[in-house]
């Protein structure tokens, strides 16, 4: 199953695409409110959390032992962590306290850039993951939950970047970039797994904490952020239902 199929190449590609899809909401919206802006991140949260649950740790857990599951998820979660402590970035809240200088903002637009450049790499790697441990029948559902919460977080990327002046076409641009590390993450995560079967327990418990760790530290934080929780929890429980659906349809 490590081998990568010509059918799941547009699937591990669309799904870092769909970034650079969510970015070009910019071009239409022209100033994201804060509503907005949480209840797109509460679905996003929504999504992800279905995806690691359901399309994650229930097919680690039929593949491998609890034991090999949660040491998976346990590495995966302080990988994330450790990484969110070493490398220099902030996270997406866009109401500011005060006025920031243009240096500033456009200092604050590259760190958040970075986070999110960061955060999307396990998002390549689970979609790898899943083929690797259930071909296409795995594979599509994850990649496809993977690109549906890429939307909505583009969009979100994309938005401090005007706030720092950034060109409106260029800031779509910079968005669809944060998600090209995903085809190459999935990539290897196929490769890795190519070499041994008896390690994907432990890659889709490694996948799963790294996304949850995601999940709990940025996207249900930052959508707290700016006053709309209620909102922001209503959108995380669609995402939530939303990807249940697809996976049942899917998978």
């Amino acid at each position: 199953m490590g081998a990568v199929e010509p059918d799941y190449l547009p699937w591990i590609l669309g799904a870092g695409l769909a970034t650079g899809a969510g970015g070009l909401g910019l071009l239409v919206v022209s100033r994201p409110s804060d509503r907005l802006l949480d209840t797109l991140l509460g679905f996003t949260a929504g999504i992800m959390l279905a995806a690691t649950a359901f399309s994650l740790l229930v097919p680690a857990l039929e593949l491998g032992t609890v034991a090999e599951v949660v040491a998976g998820l346990l590495v995966g979660a302080v990988l994330l962590a450790l990484l969110d402590i070493v490398l220099p970035h902030v996270h997406a809240r866009v109401t500011e306290t005060g006025e920031a200088t243009t240096v500033q903002a456009r200092t604050r637009a590259t760190l958040l850039l970075s986070a999110l450049t960061l955060h999307n790499v396990p998002e390549g790697l689970a979609v790898g993951v899943a083929f690797a441990a259930g071909g296409v029948e795995l594979g599509v559902p994850v990649a496809v939950a993977i690109a549906v919460q890429n939307v909505p977080e583009g969009f979100a990327a994309a938005a401090p970047l005007l706030t720092a002046g950034t060109p409106r076409r260029r800031a779509v641009g910079f968005a669809a970039l944060t998600g090209l590390v995903e085809p190459p993450a999935a990539l290897a995560a196929l490769g890795a797994a190519a070499l041994t079967t008896a390690l994907l327990p432990f890659g889709l418990g490694f996948a799963a904490g790294a996304m949850l760790y995601v999940i709990v530290d940025e996207l249900i934080p930052e959508s707290h952020a700016r006053g709309f929780e209620r909102e922001a929890s209503y959108a995380l429980v669609a995402g939530f239902a939303l990807m249940l659906v697809l996976d049942t349809a899917l998978g």
